[in-house]
């Protein structure tokens, strides 16, 4: 059985972040043969073509570990009906120069939660655009969350059962896309 490597992108630096929670109980979904890494994002300077020349090391250590993964998770807040700025200029930085862009050809998986009802709906769409045009090849199906103080317990699995069993079935459907797309 291959092994896979999955870069989970939390597309927030808050500290206490819920969408960091959502993502360490997905990756908890994943099966044995996937190696997850959490890309660190809010180190990195905002996006500006002068820095293309001497790229700063944060910039390279994110883009070499995107790179280097088979595939791609994003879990991310909505910020005003759209993708938070933090998330925005860590993919601009793996889109460049365009024939580097990290994202293309990559499995992605989109998904995050917010305490409001129709979790990232729109802030997911605006990202599956922006993934889209630059060649990753984004999951089906959504997963918007909405997160309540329960959703994932002091053991850092999901307390519902169905809501288990709905990312479950995300998870596995964003694997079959991981493993379809694996060119070895």
């Amino acid at each position: 059985m291959s092994t896979y490597r999955l870069a989970i992108i939390v597309g927030s630096n808050r500290r206490e972040s819920i969408n960091r929670k959502l993502a360490e109980a997905m990756a908890r979904l994943l099966p044995a043969n996937f190696e997850v890494s959490y890309p660190r994002i809010d180190d990195l300077p905002m996006y500006n073509m002068d820095l293309e020349g001497e790229r700063p090391t944060a910039v390279t250590r994110f883009t070499d570990e995107v790179r280097a993964a088979d595939a791609v998770a994003v879990v991310m807040p909505e910020h005003n009906r759209s993708l938070p700025a933090v998330l925005k200029n860590a993919i601009d930085w793996g889109s460049k120069p365009m024939d580097a862009n990290v994202w293309r050809g990559k499995a992605a998986s989109i998904t995050g939660t917010t305490p409001g009802a129709i979790g990232t709906a729109v802030g997911q769409q605006h990202l599956r655009q922006i993934l889209g045009i630059l060649g990753a090849v984004v999951q089906g199906g959504e997963a918007y969350i909405q997160f309540k103080p329960d959703l994932i317990g002091a053991d850092g699995d999901f307390t519902d059962p169905a809501t288990r069993a709905f990312l479950q079935a995300y998870v596995d459907g964003f694997v079959d896309l991981v493993t379809r797309l694996d060119k070895r």
